[in-house]
């Protein structure tokens, strides 16, 4: 395995014997290896298959854009793209209507920081630790783990941890000279650890109160993931920034950074070549029309809760090795008492299930949000039996 294969999320959580388990082609909640072998896809390759994989509406909207032009840059208007503008800030939530598009989540954020200090002239900024931004290196620089920042520093400058969910050490870091504070409402790769609502409105009432931009990283939580379109919204706590990516065009290449009108007027000028590729836009926009129209949320919270509710009865029937089950939504992550790797062979080995880590210890369940209390069922009895 080269080094480059090694830096890869996919590297981590699949490898579960002398080769990686190789998938040719996907439908809906399954994956299917190059060897005949199905699979429940219980990772969704980190969230970006909201609607599982290969829906048909995206299929068809990306066959037809393809059709008709593939790509053609920014400045000129394209119907796709326009769409996409329109239909993200009318889904923002709350005052936020300006959008800027890139093609990742890393990128989202690397925007989102220099909007942030152009916007409000100051440099600091406040991250928490165990938060994962992303692997360039302004995200790199709020990413808290140091396996990912150490073998690339010096990383870019500025940047002040704090513990996640303690409102009292954000009051002490938050100051005059703070640009913004970047937050996941629920913490992904840190472990699966949602925030308290009272520790966002904390976070809210801080940067108003400094002058600072409050960032909601919603690159996992967002699409639907955790019972409400953004996390945020679940908590009722408004940010200036949004970013969000994975699953918003079903796994195409894209992310977005969402922001409040103060923020897009007093921010520096910012591009990117591939901005809102129309074949990419074209997914996304077939994305965002199903889960709005078909309550794709309402199910992922429904089924959650079934979920979520059924774990915890296993574990404590059956005296189980596990210390947490916690999330919201779709995004759940149980925390096991021995290393979480261990048990995602046996998953996928025995019983065709895939799931993800998040840390050492946390087997991480992020499956596409329309699987039904029968797949939630058979992951339950799966994971009972391996633990």
């Amino acid at each position: 395995m080269s080094a480059f294969e090694d830096l890869s999320d996919a590297g981590e959580g699949f490898v579960f014997s002398e080769k990686p388990i190789a998938i040719e082609s996907g439908e809906g909640v399954h994956l299917t290896a190059d060897d005949g072998t199905e699979y429940l896809d219980f990772g969704a390759s980190y969230a970006c298959a909201p609607l599982g994989h290969c829906p048909p509406a995206v299929v068809d909207a990306v066959q037809e854009q393809a059709a008709e032009l593939l790509y053609v840059q920014a400045s000129y208007p394209n119907a796709a793209r326009t769409e996409l503008y329109e239909r993200l800030g009318a889904v923002a939530p709350g005052d936020i209507s300006k959008v800027w598009l890139c093609n990742s989540g890393t990128e989202a954020n690397e925007a989102a920081m220099k909007f942030a200090r152009s916007a409000t002239g100051r440099e600091k900024v406040v991250a928490t630790k165990r938060g994962f931004h992303g692997r360039t290196l302004g995200a790199l620089a709020m990413t808290w783990k140091k396996k990912y920042r150490a073998p690339f520093e010096p990383v870019a400058g500025g940047v002040e941890f704090v513990d996640y969910g303690d409102a009292e050490a954000l009051a002490e870091a938050v100051d005059d000279e703070t640009a913004a504070v970047f937050l996941e409402p629920v913490q992904g790769e840190g472990g699966i650890n949602p925030a308290d609502p009272e520790y966002l409105q904390a976070a809210r009432d801080l940067t108003e109160d400094a002058g600072a931009a409050l960032v909601f990283d919603e690159i996992q939580t967002g699409m639907g993931r955790t019972g409400d379109l953004w996390a945020c919204e679940g908590a009722g706590v408004e940010p200036d920034i949004l970013t969000t990516a994975k699953g918003v065009a079903s796994g195409l290449p894209l992310g977005a950074t969402l922001c409040a009108d103060w923020i897009a007027d007093g921010a520096a000028s910012h591009g990117s070549t591939f901005s809102g590729n129309p074949v990419v836009a074209a997914a996304a926009n077939a994305t965002l029309e199903e889960l709005v129209a078909e309550d794709v949320p309402g199910h992922a919270a429904r089924v959650g809760e079934y979920l979520t509710t059924q774990l915890s009865a296993a574990v404590e029937e059956h005296d189980l090795p596990v210390r947490d089950v916690r999330g919201e939504g779709l995004m759940i992550g149980v925390e096991v008492k021995r290393g979480a790797n261990r048990y995602l062979r046996d998953l996928a080995m025995d019983h065709q299930i895939l799931a993800l880590p998040a840390g050492r210890s946390v087997v991480r369940l992020l499956p596409p949000l329309v699987i039904n209390e029968g797949h939630a069922r058979e992951v339950v009895d799966a994971l009972t039996e391996v633990l």
